[in-house]
């Protein structure tokens, strides 16, 4: 089955928009790969710019749009909203679905080097090329307005995406990022599994490395992250954010919110402000 031949699996009405989830046979990543999109009301082959939204660990393609609650905003903004699974399921590799902070569900966005991983795991090339073109050639998405959002490692994906194809997007946001993966549990568990043992090799998928190493984005970021969050300290650490953007000059909006969590409670508290944010940098 070609790339582009797309299976559709549900359609609802949202919004007085669609709400569809599709499936695809993914040259990237070896095997069949799903996503949801919500398109807003209007005409149906009219191009429409594009946000992309990356999930965190356990999570799939209906994850944000089940939970985020952001489609009565992408509706008053005229957003396309895209959501990949975030890795491939069913790949037949022994024990990808054994652990929730590794393999099947934690892809960590990014193209794996050791095998087995690296035949089907290849999450980077899949959001930045594969599925782009898709949605530009069979949904009517708008290929030069492109933006990315993510939650958690969703977050950390749309911040090393973003910054090493800074080109190809017109804003980035985060939810809860995991700014550093090559200095975290998370992180130290799945990049030498991916990647190697070879530390320099997990840098290019470390958002403060890429920025430390002189990668940068030409708008503001924006992160949002819950004081209340429990992985706050242990994980995500985003004072290694704000410390290695203003030592390179990366404009930053680090929002610390008291009492939110990692939850998608948190997400719907904030998805307004993010939405509206991206819809400024897509509609300039």
């Amino acid at each position: 089955m070609p790339a582009s031949e797309l299976t559709k699996h549900s359609e609802q009405r949202c919004f007085d928009g669609t709400q569809s989830v599709y499936s695809h046979h993914s040259d990237c990543c070896n095997g069949p790969m799903r996503f949801s999109v919500y398109r807003p009301p209007g005409d149906p082959q009219r191009p429409l710019p594009v946000l992309y939204l990356l999930a965190g660990l356990t999570c799939n393609e209906e994850t944000f749009m089940i939970k985020a609650g952001a489609q009565a905003l992408a509706a008053r903004h005229g957003l396309m909203l895209v959501a990949p699974d975030t890795s491939p399921r069913d790949t037949g590799i022994t024990g990808e679905a054994d652990d929730w902070e590794f393999g099947a569900g934690a892809g960590f966005y990014l193209d794996a080097s050791q095998a087995p991983w690296s035949a089907h795991f290849r999450m980077y090339s899949y959001v930045r090329d594969e599925l782009p073109t898709i949605v530009a050639e069979q949904l009517a998405g708008d290929a030069q307005r492109q933006s990315l959002c993510g939650h958690s490692m969703g977050g950390h994906g749309a911040l090393t995406i973003g910054l090493n194809n800074p080109q190809r997007y017109r804003s980035i946001s985060a939810f809860a990022p995991i700014v550093a993966p090559s200095q975290v549990p998370w992180g130290e568990k799945a990049l030498p599994r991916y990647l190697g043992d070879d530390r320099a090799s997990w840098l290019r998928h470390d958002a403060c490395a890429l920025i430390g190493a002189g990668h940068r984005f030409p708008a503001e970021l924006l992160v949002d992250q819950g004081e209340a969050d429990p992985f706050l300290q242990s994980q995500l650490q985003p004072e290694r954010l704000q410390r290695s953007c203003e030592q390179a000059g990366q404009p930053l909006r680090l929002r610390m919110q008291p009492g939110y969590d990692h939850s998608y409670w948190f997400i719907q508290s904030f998805v307004a402000d993010h939405l509206n944010f991206h819809a400024q940098a897509l509609y300039r």
